[in-house]
């Protein structure tokens, strides 16, 4: 049997992104089939090496080329003519594929593009819809997202799939080893900075961040907030465990920040290491809480593998975080609503709202989280487990790739086979 083959544009899937996380998961659910073979154009990071790179224990049937940036027309044309792939598949904003959709005609004469969305602010962007007109299929992360695009392109075929959590790594950690580690770790967090543990550090709870350090992340802002609170409630009451890089272009100075606000006595503590995803779930078991207030949040990856280690969350409810927090009856953190919105749009994107949290808001929340009582807090958490296995389980992910990629390639055809594209048509006209 002659395997499909898919050419795959995001974030390096090999990343520790969320983009790249997803796009990884996808990519193994269909290889699973052994029907399927990959060429990806590993972007959005900084490389090494730019020889091309195969994936064990997958070998020839995923190759990675790394790439600047998400690629070029140029690589684009070179690889079509010499893979000739059966699909292509994408993954990340609109705007980092502007020049992909300026050659549609080229690309989807010959091979159908499918593209999986995670864009979802608000308004409803309508200048979008020649993105997604411009796309043989779109499947989206969340339920925004879908009524978005079928409001901006409703002829589109589109459908709507959530990233998903792989809980067989990400879980509540319950063994007598496990149970020990995140101990561990919780008082290495809890006793930095201090000479002694009061009674009151036992009571200390642990304020967990884990996102790209990116200005629409707040990471500054939280660091921020986070000290003023503890001027309020005291700073035995609460540590803050970021984990992200220190400093980055699109970001802030994270070590400056903390020092020159008085936060580096153990109230604030960074996180740096790339670690494995297992390492990452022992980080959410030991601490309490896990805190996301982006703005314009796609979806929010973090947030779901925290729930499904039973740690809740708190949140700003944007995106995809507003179906996570809750189904509409349970609740499985705190969801705290956006006080303002601004438009921040560019050349590229005209037209996005910035949703943000007031820092009233937000101290309010943190100061119910330090107060919830065990028998609520336990509650909170096995419902959100619940919650994560229910509805963003990693076999239902790897199902529903498998169904759509088939569906998708049996439906639009490839090269010889190119079905539903009318290429463009010139007549002189005298």
């Amino acid at each position: 049997m002659t395997k499909k083959k898919i050419l795959v544009l995001s974030d390096h899937p090999l990343s520790p992104s969320g983009v790249g996380t997803q796009t990884k998961y996808m990519i193994e659910a269909l290889l699973k089939t052994g029907r399927y073979s990959f060429i990806c154009l590993g972007g959005a990071m900084k490389h090494m090496d730019y020889r091309p790179q195969q994936v064990d224990p997958w070998k020839e049937d995923w190759v990675i080329y790394p790439v600047d940036g998400y690629g070029s027309q140029e690589i684009i044309r070179s690889v079509l003519q010499k893979e000739r792939p059966d699909a292509l598949w994408f993954m990340t904003d609109p705007r980092f594929y502007t020049w992909l959709w300026e050659i549609e005609n080229e690309v989807r004469a010959n091979v159908p593009m499918i593209y999986y969305h995670v864009w979802d602010n608000f308004p409803a962007p309508k200048f979008n819809g020649q993105f997604y007109r411009s796309t043989d299929k779109v499947v989206c992360i969340s339920k925004v997202t879908h009524e978005i695009l079928k409001t901006a392109a409703t002829e589109v075929d589109s459908c709507y799939l959530p990233h998903a959590v792989n809980n067989n790594i990400f879980k509540k950690l319950t063994s007598k080893e496990d149970v020990e580690r995140i101990e561990t770790l919780r008082q290495h967090i809890i006793n930095t900075g201090t000479s002694e543990l009061s009674d009151t550090k036992k009571e200390k709870k642990i304020f967990f961040w884990n996102n790209r350090n990116a200005r629409r992340k707040q990471s500054g802002t939280l660091i921020w907030w986070f000290k003023e609170w503890l001027d309020k409630v005291g700073h035995d009451k609460a540590t803050l465990l970021m984990h992200t890089d220190a400093k980055d272009a699109h970001g802030q100075d994270l070590p400056h920040i903390i020092t020159h606000l008085n936060m580096d006595q153990g109230q604030v503590m960074l996180s740096t290491n790339k670690i494995a995803p297992e390492e990452l779930a022992l980080m959410y078991n030991a601490a309490d809480f896990t805190i996301n207030i982006s703005d314009a949040e796609g979806f929010g990856l973090a947030t779901l593998e925290s729930m499904s280690c039973g740690t809740p969350i708190i949140v700003n409810m944007t995106g995809g975080l507003q179906e996570q927090v809750t189904d509409g009856t349970n609740w499985f953190g705190f969801g705290i609503e956006p006080c303002s919105k601004a438009i921040i749009g560019s050349l590229q994107v005209p037209y996005i709202y910035e949703d943000r949290i007031s820092q009233t808001d937000f101290e309010k929340y943190m100061t119910k989280a330090i107060k919830m009582s065990k028998k609520a807090y336990n509650n909170m958490a096995s419902q959100g487990i619940t919650h994560v296995k229910n509805n963003y389980n990693f076999e239902t992910y790897e199902k529903e790739w498998v169904r759509i990629m088939e569906e998708f390639i049996e439906r639009n055809g490839s090269w010889n086979t190119r079905q539903g594209y009318k290429r463009w048509h010139f007549s002189e006209v005298a």
